[in-house]
């Protein structure tokens, strides 16, 4: 014979599950009249061949016709009341769930107008959080059938909206502001995040309580790393490149020489991609010159070599790159510039 349950509770913090289903298989046999115990912070579903039945929140309930009106037409007038009934509970935590964790896992492309290449790869990390807001809602639209159900399994689902939002401010943001004012924007864009996910989180029966950006800054990944994720074109890529060289030259224990020989072979790569995609055009040096102003800042030089102002600023203090110190800048003439390019 079937147990039939005349108590039905679970007692558990429910820290890490959001959804337990009583019993974890198959289908419990309830009388009308049994008791059903639901703690602070829970709410207690009732299904039936895939419909729920009502929901209870926190306090001990009877389970009757006069709470639970569908209860009539399954077990019909004529038996007695205390027929068992075949149903589930899911119990639905309603618990604040904090402190989860998002990240980007690959750098998001926002545009940085007159800095460098004109685009910024972002990469940042934080926490968030989230409450069941309509346990029936939940149920039906995410656990399905499930025996329990952990914070775990919906991570991955949650982090996806989040970072679609996080990419999407970005995108607004960025058509604005540079990337050194995006990072001083990091409540402003959590926000803005929040407010974006709102409905994402409501139509599966949850609210997203919070989001936090912990740290927002560029990508450090290499060119090489990126390109094997499909995130440069060519033109980037090579661009790209040459800085790396010459960053990873400006740590070169011999110093100058060092220097010269890392830009000098990112210079060259440059080059002979550059060529083959512009159908044997001149090549890098030869296409900067024609371009050169008399006098230039370093943005302009550094626009002009396709690499960052800091690698620029780390030539002439090498002393690889002549220029003249005026206040707190430097000026660095077409002669000058000229010169260092056939080194």
């Amino acid at each position: 014979m079937a147990r039939i349950f005349d108590v039905v509770e679970y007692p558990n913090e429910m820290k890490d599950e959001i959804v337990h289903r009583f019993p974890e298989t198959g289908f419990g046999d309830f009388r009308i009249g049994s008791q059903v115990i639901v703690r602070e912070s829970q709410a207690a579903v009732f299904f039936r061949d895939g419909k729920a039945l009502d929901v209870f929140l926190a306090g001990r309930h009877t389970i009757s016709t006069a709470n639970i009106p569908y209860l009539i037409d399954l077990i019909g007038k004529a038996f007695n009341e205390r027929t068992p009934f075949t149903a589930e509970v899911y119990f639905v935590s309603l618990r604040e769930f904090t402190n989860e964790k998002w990240g980007t896992p690959q750098p998001i492309i926002v545009r940085n107008p007159g800095m460098g290449l004109g685009v910024a790869l972002m990469q940042g990390f934080g926490s968030y959080s989230y409450q069941v807001h309509d346990p029936q809602q939940f149920v039906t639209q995410i656990v399905g059938a499930t025996g329990a159900y952990a914070t775990s399994e919906i991570q991955s689902r949650l982090r996806a909206i989040l970072l679609s939002k996080l990419q999407d401010m970005l995108g607004e943001v960025a058509a604005k502001k540079s990337v050194p004012e995006l990072i001083g924007l990091t409540e402003e864009l959590g926000a803005g995040v929040r407010a974006k996910g709102h409905d994402d989180f409501r139509a599966v029966g949850l609210t997203l309580k919070t989001f936090y950006i912990e740290n927002l800054k560029p990508s450090d990944k290499s060119a090489e790393e990126l390109r094997a994720m499909g995130m440069l074109d060519m033109a980037t890529y090579t661009q790209l490149q040459a800085a790396d060289a010459m960053r990873e030259a400006a740590r070169n224990p011999q110093g100058g020489a060092g220097l010269t020989a890392g830009i000098g072979a990112g210079m060259s790569i440059g080059q002979v991609m550059g060529q083959a995609l512009q159908g044997g055009a001149a090549g890098a040096a030869g296409a900067a010159a024609g371009a050169m102003p008399d006098v230039m800042t370093v943005s302009d030089a550094a626009g002009l070599l396709k690499v960052g102002e800091e690698d620029v600023l780390a030539l002439i203090t090498a002393g690889e790159l002549k220029a003249k110190k005026i206040g707190s800048t430097y000026r660095i003439s077409k002669a000058g510039l000229e010169e260092y390019l056939k080194k």
